[in-house]
């Protein structure tokens, strides 16, 4: 298959260079295609993929200034960074404008200056999960390849914080010499490692999707073992989880606390094992305050809230804060760390549109709605349940720039935005979460 030359005329979301190929040299039309692990204005010499709308480079004949060393030696086969080989500076100059020409491209209007907000580049998940394969004979583990069923195994994981990437290392060489953590590991598809900020507090979920398993005594030997040798290890679980979805289906085993405390700007969070949490263990106090700081009112909405990461510091702030969350143990065990602060407040198990509807209905007015919702965006229907109670303040905060984009502009139509910020949460890749200040047109 023969090479061809293309300019990579920008970075798009996904970290990918945006080229053209012309086809015919005396023909204006070009084929748009992408080339992962390229950088504006870098001249690349590529091949094409079975994917019609991809090339794959073969060398850069002229690089940009901003391409560096990647500090990983898996980048480019391991399939979890994709923007390593640029300074961070520019990682954070490609997201600046992958958020602002989103949010353009969905028709949203009047945008603001970009704030950005930025820490350590390295070291900074709190959490990770690799799978568990054998090669030659030796216990590894590994990330999935870039879009790859593959497991590459992997012998250092630098986003990762110190103390994760220790038990790993722990737990396999544990198992050389442990029978109860090599049957274990063996049994296991996945191993998922969740600590503290301060990683003086480590969980450990060993996922089966197995059938067999060893014995439940087996688990508890095997967690002493590990505890041994790394202190910091303040519970542990085996999970069975449905091949298909990921969805629990039973708890096998379990050693020593069922999660651990995480605190942040002055709030302890009791993270369940298996909980959600942000995973920029250096910015999530920055997130909070961006949200939270500063507002205060008669009553207060949290939606999407998950551990109350923003309600239980809105009910120190607020008269009532209700906190809508669609897992019912996770609203129980927010209820209880929101009554604590007041009964006025609670949480509630819910989905969100279901709870908007009843709201609305009921024609209840929040002095302030702060809403977290999944990649998919909080969606039409919620953007116009909001706009129905049209509560005087909206704070939006988004992992995902399309999304963000088309709910800005639904809102548009009776908000502005008074502040739109960039939280570098997740660097090394395309990945970022922004955080919106609406306010209610009079």
């Amino acid at each position: 298959m023969s090479s061809l030359e293309v300019r990579i005329e920008r970075v798009v979301y996904g970290a990918l260079g945006l080229a053209r190929i012309v086809d015919e040299p005396n023909t204006s039309s070009a084929q748009v295609a992408f080339v992962p692990y390229t950088l504006s204005g870098e001249l690349i010499d590529a091949e094409r993929t079975a994917d019609a709308n991809e090339l794959k480079a073969l060398r850069i004949l002229e690089a940009s200034p901003e391409r560096v060393p990647p500090g990983c030696p898996h980048f480019g086969v391991c399939g979890g960074c994709q923007l390593q080989m640029a300074s961070y500076k520019e990682q954070i100059r490609l997201k600046t404008e992958v958020l602002r020409e989103s949010l353009i491209r969905a028709g949203v209007a009047d945008l603001p200056e970009i704030a950005v907000h930025a820490a350590e580049p390295w070291q900074y998940r709190n959490r990770i999960r690799l799978h568990v394969t054998r090669s030659d004979g030796t216990l590894r583990l590994g990330y999935r390849a870039r879009e790859s069923r593959r497991v590459v195994p992997i012998a250092t994981c630098p986003i990762a914080a110190d103390l994760l990437w220790n038990a790993a290392e722990t737990m396999l060489t544990l198992a050389n010499r442990h029978a109860d953590i090599e049957r274990w590991l063996d049994a296991a598809t996945e191993v998922e490692l969740f600590c503290n900020a301060e990683m003086s507090q480590l969980q450990l979920s060993l996922l089966s999707t197995g059938m067999s398993f060893p014995a439940p005594e087996s688990f508890h030997k095997a967690m002493r073992g590990m505890h041994h040798n790394l202190p910091q290890l303040a519970g542990a679980g085996a999970l069975r989880v449905h091949p298909r979805t990921g969805q629990l289906q039973k708890e096998l085993a379990k050693w020593g606390a069922d999660g651990l405390n995480y605190e942040v700007a002055g709030e302890r969070y009791w993270i369940a094992r298996g909980g959600f949490s942000q995973v920029n263990r250096f910015l999530l106090p920055t997130m909070v305050d961006l949200v939270c700081a500063k507002r205060s009112g008669r009553v207060a909405w949290d939606l999407f809230a998950g551990v109350g990461l923003f309600a239980r510091v809105l009910a120190r702030q607020f008269g009532q804060v209700t906190a809508v969350e669609a897992n019912a143990t996770a609203a129980r065990e927010l209820t209880a760390a929101l009554q604590r602060l007041g009964g006025q407040h609670k949480g509630v198990a819910a989905v969100t549109d279901d709870f908007l509807r009843d709201a609305v209905v009921q024609r209840e007015r929040p002095d302030l709605v702060v809403l977290d919702p999944p990649r998919a965006g909080a969606g039409s229907k919620v953007c116009e349940r909001l706009e129905q109670l049209a509560p005087p303040q909206i704070v939006y905060v988004s992992c995902d720039p399309v999304t963000l984009g088309r709910d800005l502009a639904e809102l548009q139509k009776i908000y502005d935005i008074e502040a739109l910020h960039l939280i570098d949460l997740f660097p090394q890749t395309y990945h970022q979460e922004a955080v919106v200040q609406l306010r209610r047109r009079s």
